[in-house]
């Protein structure tokens, strides 16, 4: 029987307390595995829910369950930890470190993970990385020298690189044209299935959910909330 790997249970989330929460999540699972879309109009919490999920963010209120570690009950030290150790996170905005290169950038997670070797066959790996997402040509080049595309692939190859448990994206075709985010949807997804890795997205592209078995409509929640 397959196993959660991410659970929420009761999910509340207030940036201003006079303006109540900006959503309310009774119950979310993700098992080991599947792939999962998020999906709602701007301003509905869809980065905050993955920012959530991932322990970047802490609830305002319920339980979060990510790999046997309660999130919402450990300080920020420990769920830096756990995400380093767990999850690959493709930014909305890239986070590429402006003083390393391309590949640098992608082997970065290397250097944090402490159990993964940054060996020949992690360099290895992110050459073939870099390959299957055209930007093999690029690996020498500081971000400032990229285009927005060019960043957003070296973003994915990076959440790749460690083969993490979780692979959560914010928009991760955000920056590219509709035949290219079908090949990087595609490439993510396939190396998710080759590592058994569970894929948390979130996308305004509805053109994308047909790659995906399970949504998630932030918007359908914010409607359920306000006739309740």
């Amino acid at each position: 029987m397959t196993k959660p790997l991410l659970t929420a249970r009761d999910l509340s989330f207030t940036f201003n307390p006079a303006e109540g929460p900006l959503f309310d999540l009774p119950e979310f699972t993700i098992n080991a595995g599947q792939h999962t879309a998020v999906v709602g109009p701007s301003g509905c919490g869809k980065t905050t829910l993955l920012r959530l999920l991932t322990g970047i963010l802490t609830p305002t209120s319920g339980a979060i369950d990510l790999a046997g570690h309660r999130l919402d009950q450990l300080g920020d030290a420990r769920r830096r930890a756990v995400r380093i150790s767990t999850v690959g996170f493709v930014f909305q905005r890239f986070a590429l470190l402006d003083y390393c290169t391309a590949l640098e950038n992608i082997l970065l997670p290397l250097r944090l993970h402490g159990s993964v070797a940054l060996n020949t066959d992690a360099r290895d790996r992110a050459h073939e990385l870099a390959k299957a997402t055209g930007i093999a040509h690029t690996l020498k080049r500081r971000p400032d020298r990229l285009s927005q595309g060019e960043q957003q692939r070296v973003a994915i190859c990076r959440a790749l690189i460690a083969s993490p448990k979780l692979i959560a994206c914010d928009e991760p075709t955000g920056n590219l044209d509709p035949a290219r985010a079908e090949s990087i949807i595609a490439l993510i997804l396939e190396q998710a299935d080759r590592t058994d890795a569970t894929v948390l997205l979130v996308t305004h592209d509805h053109g994308l959910l047909p790659h995906f078995k399970d949504v998630l409509d932030m918007g359908a929640l914010a409607r359920e909330a306000a006739t309740a």
